[in-house]
This record gives C-alpha cells, sequence and structure tokens, in this order.
C-alpha cells in the first residue's frame, strides 16, 4: 500500500500485541491536551463530534491493507486525537469487524463516555482501553486539561455507567508522573475511584517518550511497584515489546507514516530498518534530523523522532 493515510502500523503495543492502527482524527484534534501526550500540545481543542473523514474512505483503506495482511494481533482504533469525536465510530467499528476476525480494540480518554449514543457506538467493540489520570477535578485540570466545558465528575460518571453496560473487555489505563500524582495520597484516591468501576484489568504507565511538558516526568520504579501492589495493576514496564511493521514500500516513507502517530526513538527505527534489511540505517537516521518537518527530542537518554 502506498502511503496510506488512515491505516499504520502494525505497532508495538505491549497491552494489545501487534495492533494495527486506524486513525478517523486529524492530527492533534482531542478535547483534552494532556501534559504527558507523546504527539505534543494539542492545537485543535474541540469536543464537538464530526465526520473528520469520509467513511467510505477509512473502510475502504482498510479493506485494502487488510486483504493483503495478516501480520497483527487486533485492529486499534486509536487516532492522532480523541478517536469518540468521530461521529461515525459505531459504523467504523461494524465495518471494521465485517473485514476481519481479529478483536477490535478502541483507545480513547473516556471524555465523551457520559454521551449515551458514544457507549452505545462503543458497545460493538471487542476492546475498550479508557485513560484516567485524575481523581478530581483539580487533578483533571492540572493533568488532562480538558476543553473547558468538562467537568471530573460528569467524565467520571459517564466512566462508572459505561464500565457496567460493556459486555466487552474493559483495560484501564493510569499514567503516573512524578510529583504529580504517583504520591500515596493519590493512589488512595485512584483505589477509591476504581472501586466504582467494573473492568477487567488496569495498567499502570509512565511516560516513556517525550511529553507535551517537561514536567511530566517519569515516575520512580518503587512509586509504580506501589501503585501495582495498592491498586492490583500491571505495569506497563514490565511487558514485552514487538517491532513495529509496514505496508510501504520506501524505507523513509514507512517511517514518516509510523511516527505521524506513534513516536519512534533512534533504536526502534534501527531495529525497523534491520527488519526490512536497510544496510544504512544511519543515512536514515541523518535525513530525519535534517526534516524539518520532524521533531528530534532527547528523552530518557534516547532521541525520539515525531512529526511537527
Amino acid at each position: 500500500m502506498t502511503n496510506p493515510k488512515y491505516v499504520f502500523g502494525p505497532v508495538p503495543s505491549r497491552r494489545l500485541g501487534r495492533s494495527l492502527g486506524i486513525s478517523p482524527i486529524p492530527k492533534k484534534t482531542c478535547n483534552y491536551s494532556c501534559i504527558y501526550c507523546q504527539l505534543g500540545r494539542t492545537d485543535k481543542m474541540t469536543n464537538e463530534r464530526r465526520e473528520f473523514f469520509p467513511l467510505e474512505d477509512i473502510l475502504a483503506e482498510a479493506e485494502q491493507y487488510l486483504k493483503n495482511s495478516s501480520l497483527y494481533d487486533v485492529i486499534s482504533i486509536v487516532g492522532e486525537g480523541e478517536p469518540t469525536l468521530y461521529s461515525n465510530l459505531g459504523k467504523l467499528i461494524e465495518g471494521i469487524k465485517k473485514l476481519t476476525d481479529k478483536p477490535v480494540a478502541v483507545i480513547t480518554n473516556g471524555a465523551l463516555l457520559y454521551d449515551e449514543n458514544v457507549r452505545h457506538e462503543l458497545s460493538s467493540a471487542d476492546i475498550v482501553l479508557p485513560s484516567m489520570d485524575s481523581f478530581d477535578e483539580e487533578s483533571f485540570r492540572k493533568t488532562d486539561r480538558p476543553i473547558g466545558t468538562l467537568h471530573f465528575s460528569e467524565v467520571f460518571e459517564g466512566l462508572k455507567k459505561f464500565t457496567h453496560q460493556f459486555e466487552g473487555k474493559i483495560f484501564m489505563e493510569i499514567m503516573l508522573m512524578d510529583g504529580i500524582n504517583d504520591d500515596r495520597a493519590s493512589i488512595e484516591k485512584f483505589k477509591e475511584a476504581l472501586s466504582h468501576l467494573k473492568y477487567d484489568r488496569v495498567y499502570i504507565n509512565t511516560p516513556v517518550r517525550p511529553p507535551a511538558e517537561e514536567r511530566a516526568k517519569i515516575s520512580s520504579k518503587q512509586a509504580i511497584e506501589a501503585a501495582v501492589n495498592s491498586l492490583g495493576g500491571i505495569s506497563i514496564d514490565s511487558l514485552t515489546t514487538g517491532s513495529f511493521f509496514s505496508e510501504i514500500e520506501d524505507d523513509y516513507d514507512a517511517i514518516l507514516s509510523i511516527i505521524g502517530r506513534h513516536p519512534m526513538n533512534q533504536h526502534e527505527i534501527k531495529g525497523f530498518l534491520e527488519s526490512r534489511k536497510n544496510a544504512s540505517p544511519e543515512k536514515i537516521l541523518e535525513r530525519l534530523h535534517q526534516d524539518e518537518r520532524i521533531e528530534p527530542e532527547e528523552y530518557k537518554g534516547y532521541i525520539t523522532f515525531r512529526l511537527k
């Protein structure tokens, strides 16, 4: 497939295996501007659901890809922003399920779960992964930085309703950050919030790629371990990861397609190029550094590349 617009990967997911991504949302279109977002600050804040791209075009591209590949474990509707903002989400899920017998997952910030229509549309997914990085209005504003019309109580009530209605698997995700929400008092508040929800797993994460704001720093191993023990969670760091893949023939274009949605560090890029028998990974990395469309950033001892 040449330069797909909506389908990308598969990319390695430590929660889902080899995840083939489908993005129905324009880049950085979201109702949150989370301080830890690996795509950077949200520049298109909205809480209005729209058909940003034609449903038929997304499904046609997915069908073309799925016809020629089975190298994935799950299809993830993840977006370059918040996928539940896509107004035809329910039809998109149903359309994908007609093309494959692999599970369909939706990765969401959960902000729109107060909307009965959104909860209904998500009901046909196999797995939903809602994030919960805050536990009250103050932490909500500090961490998730939602659009002004959203409030924690409404969002949490929607999450609670959804988790008790949904018949598939629910994997909760909590992003812990040093000095922000990983202290003992915060963990107790997360525990109280989780007690009102029905879910299959809770994943404990911390920023592993350059965040939108410098203050979103990684939590210590001790803090993560304490949260895992208290919340009965699973540390993302304890899970193994896989390798990136792309149907795009040109190595450089393949990397651009991936990092537009999923930033990669230099070691991941080298591994990806080696898997494609590229003999000059250093030349590709040099080209990435010089490309004005790309933002290289040093983080945790790695150089990570993402599209601006």
